[in-house]
């Protein structure tokens, strides 16, 4: 017996200075544990006479329970003071004002578009929408583009599965958003000003390209609209949305299948020390395509040609942005950094608007 007091004693006051939970499993182990001291000794019992095992088996019990009872507490009270500890070096006065926290962070495509709206709604334009998943008709019939049309083999459009049989029209991700001009004007009639912004989808994937991409059209149908109105209104948006005081536009002789006559626009820049500055130097830079509307695509959205006439221009919503806030690479937009996001996005609360300035 004499022999389990000793051990007790021991035992007990190494706990008693275990200076951490490591400490306290360490004793644990060397007392309890497979091979530990009591373990060993419990095993001799089957050495001993009836009446050894039942005292010695008896006491190595107690000895076991207060054992394990003194290690427990041991480790409570130093999980306890770690906590105190805590308590005191992350001691916060509740007294101090608030501090300020970012609520969010605007994507540059979505501020962009934020302020396409402002500009555009200020010229009386309104934003129409309409399904990303479209019909052939809307898609390519329509807007005039023929069945032998590059747009619309399978190696540039993503066409939607038709199961065996079907005989429904066929349907797209649409690869524009001149649909929606389809069915603003079909709904509403002549004369209309809308924009039409939105995603769309073609197959095409490198720096400057990606399968999903956004764009934003514009339309106004009125009797007497020429190529003069549409020749402002993007001097206008384009010196709103860019900020500067002036800008210079060239209209390039192009072909599109919805409208006649087309042109692709440049705008009047300058590259210096890789610095895109707009409405100065001796550089052009292609921005948007645009022309009057083909009479052949407003009869049918149900408008006559013969009444009515107007304008369209579509753009890259993704291109304008990389072009005014300076981002190299077009997949950056959709790689969810939140360090790139950081960097490029918009506080959530700043809302473009023409006389506080677009991009605060």
């Amino acid at each position: 017996m004499n022999g389990i007091d000793t051990l007790r004693g021991a035992y007990l006051e190494r706990i008693k200075t275990a200076a951490d939970e490591a400490a306290v499993e360490e004793i644990r182990l060397a007392a309890l544990g497979k091979k530990g001291e009591i373990s060993l000794k419990m095993r001799e019992l089957g050495k001993m006479t009836p009446e050894e095992r039942q005292t010695t088996g008896a006491s190595l019990n107690r000895l076991k329970d207060e054992i394990d009872a003194a290690l427990r507490a041991r480790k409570a009270g130093l999980a306890d003071a770690a906590l105190d500890a805590r308590l005191a070096s992350e001691w916060l006065d509740v007294t101090l004002p608030g501090r300020p926290r970012r609520m969010g962070t605007i994507h540059p495509v979505s501020q962009v578009m934020e302020e396409l709206t402002t500009i555009f709604a200020d010229m009386g334009f309104a934003v129409a929408e309409g399904p990303q998943v479209e019909s052939d008709w809307f898609n390519f019939d329509a807007l005039n583009i023929p069945p032998e049309h590059p747009a619309r083999q399978e190696h540039d459009t993503f066409f939607m599965n038709r199961a065996e049989g079907d005989d429904r029209p066929p349907h797209v991700l649409r690869t524009h958003t001149s649909p929606v001009q389809i069915r603003a004007m079909t709904d509403q009639g002549a004369p209309i000003r809308v924009i039409a912004p939105g995603r769309v989808y073609r197959m095409d994937m490198d720096q400057t390209h990606t399968p999903m991409f956004h764009q934003v059209e514009g339309l106004a149908i009125d009797k007497n609209i020429s190529m003069a109105h549409l020749k402002w209104v993007l001097e206008e948006f384009c010196r709103a949305f860019f900020e500067v005081p002036s800008v210079e536009l060239r209209f390039r002789a192009s072909h599109f299948p919805f409208t006649e006559p087309s042109a692709e626009v440049d705008i009047r820049c300058s590259w210096k020390d890789g610095q895109l500055k707009i409405g100065e130097g001796d550089d052009w830079m292609e921005i948007l395509g645009s022309g009057m509307v083909h009479p052949k695509v407003l009869k049918a959205a149900g408008v006559d040609p013969t009444e009515w006439q107007g304008f369209a221009f579509g753009m890259g919503i993704d291109r304008i942005a990389m072009l005014k806030y300076g981002i190299p690479d077009l997949r950056a937009f959709f790689e969810s950094d939140l360090r790139w996001l950081r960097h490029y996005g918009f506080a959530a609360l700043d809302m473009p608007d023409l006389a506080g300035g677009l991009s605060r």
